[in-house]
């Protein structure tokens, strides 16, 4: 009982601090801003977006991944939303684009985005209606996928590390051989002209 009063309430701030996602930024008039983000495969991700009207001028935006591949685009926007799936570990990134005339002077606009990706893109309230679950068991659940996606997190990061750590050692190893390698051809060009020297100066009759 005490560890699920110690848990519970670090769920509760865990989901407090994991649910604030929304930014606010202000793009200048004919300029590319991008938002990045590290996400791993299979995950789900819903955003919405606000942008203030400014007569003549256009924002566009574009979500893409690491290879260059569109996700989700959509020119002329002013307020709307975004979902998209990732199918592999990669970075990926939302970009928006202002677009001013060239006869018209642009004003800085303000965008605003919301995104949400795993266990924050589910809705519990619908969940709960359809399941005829209680507010607490609504709640419980919402923790429940919490937790199992904070475990999840904390395997990939330590999957992670690992794969890092063997690149390291690797990289040690293949830098000690190097060196290894280096010093013996070293000392063989030292020993070689020890004795190329040794011969010339005998054939000069400098030393016996």
């Amino acid at each position: 009982m005490k560890e699920i009063f110690f848990w519970t309430p670090c769920l509760v701030l865990l989901s407090l601090v994991l649910s604030i996602n929304c930014i606010s930024f202000n793009l200048e008039p004919n300029t590319r801003k991008c938002l990045k983000e590290e996400l791993q495969g299979n995950v789900p991700v819903i955003g919405e977006f606000e942008v203030s009207e400014q007569p003549g001028q256009k924002i566009d935006y574009i979500v893409t991944d690491s290879k260059g591949h569109i996700l989700s685009q959509r020119p002329d926007i002013s307020k709307g939303k975004f979902s998209f799936n990732t199918e592999t570990y990669d970075m990926f990134e939302i970009c928006f684009i202002s677009h001013v005339p060239q006869t018209q002077k642009g004003i800085t606009q303000l965008v605003t985005v919301n995104m949400k990706h795993g266990v924050e893109t589910k809705n519990y309230e619908t969940l709960g209606d359809a399941a005829n679950l209680k507010p607490v068991e609504v709640e419980l659940k919402r923790l429940e996928d919490l937790s199992n996606a904070i475990v999840q997190d904390f395997a990939f990061m330590r999957k992670r590390e690992e794969e890092m750590r063997d690149t390291n050692e690797s990289t040690n190893n293949r830098v000690l051989y190097f060196s290894i390698f280096s010093i013996c051809i070293l000392l063989g060009l030292a020993v070689w002209q020890v004795l190329y020297l040794r011969r010339y100066f005998k054939a000069k009759k400098l030393i016996e």
